[in-house]
């Protein structure tokens, strides 16, 4: 959040301390103050959350992401610094601290209203909204770490507040500077603040904010800073505690300034706590960060103490004799894995090779932000609902196996912030871990991690199969490619959850999967769609969530595949699985659906064999259900042949097949989760209905690839491409970091 009302201020009141710098002139001064012999190049330290807006603006944002094209331009602005001499080292948020989970909240809160005015522009309108409600797809800063690490990049996730740990890698590395959009980096004395809001990426230039220009402006010292940031309200002193220090300083202020120094209502505030904190010190407390003329009761003045010393940086730390910034506690699940078990949790995850498990064995906490999930329609279970089971799992593969000393062990919940329909996030969900069904005697996860052999391999494959109730697939592996057998666990996995899910849902959700390794970015942005359909945006999100359950499942069971295999540009594109959506539910043949390639045909077959085999043995029938979109029909004013024959030639498609009905499981998805049942009906959002077919706008509905007349058109598509274990597209995998033996302490 940085400080209130201080980016403002620098950019309107303060222009002197706003610089427009070329960075390429920045290496070439910085090469030359550089006492040092060290050949390490120039160095940019990049605050990854705050440049995610800037890096995802590929066009489609609701339907799930445009992954591919997403990595392109990852690509491009990587190249872009590292041909002009530039290093660049990534951080990103890897933990929420607790005393900031209230702001969390608050944000979270307030961004479940705007998706609600996503789905409602969506159900009226049938496109995408504008950039005024944008949101990310799921999972972006997640996957994008992963990307920037196959770019060749140094990642880092934070274990603690991630500005603090930006700031101070620069400081101690004599960093070139930091690329962000926080002025809580004004605050730190660290390395110089450069805006990532107004970088030019085609030349390199940008602004860079001073620190020294902006002290002498409002004439305060540099170490004098905090305060001034904790009156005006940070993320640790909330606003409104300081609200009566700001009124004193404004009395102050207009009777030593009757004519106001700045036109900005806040350029006035800021100038008068300004006026404020530099008139507390004295001579005696020019070596205290705190003067000892302030007068604040005990808990506002605990508040303050908090908040000026968690911008004291490492190395300035030894100099002040406090305690109130802090490490992360001890692990709260640390009696139930080994030391080395917990050194490589935190390793993995500093390094950006693992997700979740840190987070539950080191504090017992897992958050999941806003999610693109439609409160209206009950018909769909939320996805923290639907992966919960997968999660129990995975919490019972970290905690509920056996202890160093080879006893039982019982665990506490792991508590759950997850955003979702009807969750007031009052409290955190408590949920217990479930242990996987595994034939293997003293399992423990030191075997998993640090075991070598082929027996250990395929007990990681089971665990990680297990985890998602899809054991059956191991005979799978070696035979199609990872990401595959990956979409195939994930798929059936939310079919075997969500009941609600048709035979038509599933084509989309494998046709998809099958398809997006053959197409370019540039075919995938080419796709047109007749409108959008808010379910189909809803299981695109659902999808790509559960991409990074696959992640936390690999990272827990040992990595048994590799991770690059699970990421969100080898299986998933969110406009190609809206095509693919309404194409299945609009009847079309499977040649039509995989794009007229039978290799592509036989292969998705296949995997649909598979998933309808566990379904059966699970007891799930999988029902025919298309949703033809009637709303548009009716729309029309001329008659005139339905979107289906436009792009089949007029075959029957799903008529021939015989619709055999449908089965309701309840009422929607409050049935499988009573325990909450009373907070819904409370909150009052699921008991609001909508119609299922509103009234889209006609727009052009055609897809690149096929001819109107019905045929399909193959644009630079390779024949026969060969697929499975030996695939020779199989180079561009690379094995998950792993241990052979136990990390050296």
């Amino acid at each position: 959040m940085g400080v209130k009302g201080l980016q403002s201020f620098l950019e309107h009141c303060c222009p002197q301390a706003c610089v427009n710098v070329n960075l390429r002139e920045m290496v070439r001064q910085h090469a030359g103050c550089t006492h040092t012999s060290s050949p390490t190049s120039p160095t940019l330290v990049v605050d990854g959350m705050a440049c995610l807006r800037h890096w995802y603006t590929c066009k489609d944002w609701v339907s799930g992401g445009q992954w591919k094209e997403y990595m392109d331009i990852l690509m491009n602005w990587v190249q872009a610094f590292t041909s002009a001499g530039i290093r660049l080292v990534f951080f990103f948020d890897g933990v929420v601290e607790e005393k900031k989970r209230p702001s969390w909240v608050k944000r979270r809160r307030r961004v479940n209203g705007d998706v609600s005015k996503i789905f409602n522009h969506i159900k009226a309108r049938g496109d995408q909204p504008g950039r005024e409600l944008f949101g990310f797809p799921p999972g972006l800063a997640t996957f994008t770490s992963f990307a920037l690490k196959s770019l060749g990049q140094e990642v880092f996730l934070s274990v603690m507040e991630a500005d603090y740990e930006i700031s101070s890698y620069a400081r101690e590395h004599g960093c070139m500077g930091i690329l962000g959009q926080d002025t809580d980096f004004i605050i730190y004395d660290s390395a110089p603040y450069l805006s990532v809001s107004k970088l030019r990426i085609e030349n390199l230039t940008t602004v860079l904010y001073d620190r020294q220009a902006f002290c002498r402006a409002i004439g305060l010292a540099v170490y004098q800073l905090p305060l001034l940031a904790c009156f005006l309200g940070n993320d640790v002193v909330p606003e409104q505690r300081m609200q009566h220090m700001r009124n004193i300083a404004m009395t102050t202020y207009r009777q030593s300034s009757p004519t106001p120094q700045s036109d900005v209502p806040h350029g006035q505030i800021l100038s008068a706590v300004s006026q404020f904190v530099s008139s507390l010190w004295s001579r005696e407390d020019e070596n205290n960060l705190i003067p000892l003329s302030l007068k604040l009761s005990p808990s506002d003045r605990e508040l303050i103490e908090r908040g000026v010393y968690s911008y004291l940086l490492t190395e300035q730390e030894a100099h002040q004799e406090c305690d109130i910034t802090t490490p992360p506690s001890g692990a709260v699940f640390e009696k139930y894995v080994s030391p080395e078990v917990l050194k490589a949790c935190r390793e993995k995850h500093v390094a950006a090779q693992g997700f979740m498990v840190y987070c539950v064995v080191s504090e017992g906490v897992v958050d999941c932000s806003n999610s693109l999930e439609d409160a209206e329609d009950t018909e769909l279970l939320p996805q923290a609902l639907v992966y919960k089971r997968c999660r129990q799992h995975i919490y019972g593969l970290l905690l509920l196996l056996h202890g160093p000393d080879g006893s039982t062990v019982d665990p506490p919940a792991v508590k759950e912030w997850f955003v979702y329909p009807g969750n007031s996030l009052n409290e955190p969900d408590l949920v217990h871990p479930i242990p996987l069904n595994l034939q293997c005697d003293h399992l423990s996860l030191d075997l998993l991690w640090f075991g070598s052999g082929p027996e250990v391999s395929s007990l990681r494959l089971a665990s990680f199969l297990s985890i998602f109730d899809c054991q059956d697939f191991s005979e799978l592996y070696g035979v199609v490619e990872e990401h595959l057998l990956a979409a195939l666990c994930l798929i059936t996995y939310i079919v075997l959850q969500v009941q609600t899910l048709s035979q038509e849902d599933v084509d989309a959700y494998l046709s998809q999967a099958v398809c997006v390794a053959l197409k370019s970015p540039q075919e995938l942005q080419q796709i047109k769609l007749p409108f959008l359909c808010s379910r189909a945006v809803q299981l695109g999100s659902l999808y790509v969530r559960g991409l990074s359950h696959l992640l936390g499942a690999n990272c827990a069971s040992g990595c048994p595949l590799p991770s690059a295999a699970l990421m969100p540009w080898h299986s998933f594109d969110g406009r190609l699985f809206h095509s693919k959506y309404l194409l299945a539910h609009s009847g079309a043949e499977q040649t039509v659906l995989l794009d007229g390639d039978s290799s592509c045909v036989t292969l998705f077959l296949r995997l649909r064999e598979k998933l309808t085999e566990a379904c059966c043995k699970s007891g799930r029938v999988l029902q025919s259900r298309p949703r033809p979109n009637t709303a548009q029909q009716r729309h029309r004013t001329t008659p005139g042949p339905r979107y289906r024959d436009r792009h089949t030639g007029g075959t029957s498609g799903w008529r021939d097949r015989g619709e055999r009905g449908y089965h309701h499981h309840g009422r929607g998805w409050r049935g499988a989760s009573r325990g909450r049942q009373n907070e819904y009906e409370g909150e009052g959002l699921w008991e609001r209905g909508w119609g299922r077919h509103n009234i889209a706008p006609q727009q052009p509905d055609f897809y690149p690839h096929y001819h109107h007349g019905g045929g399909v058109q193959n644009i630079n598509r390779p024949q026969n491409q060969p697929r499975g274990r030996f695939d020779q597209s199989r180079g561009r995998y690379q094995l998950a970091p792993r241990w052979s033996q136990p990390p050296a302490s």
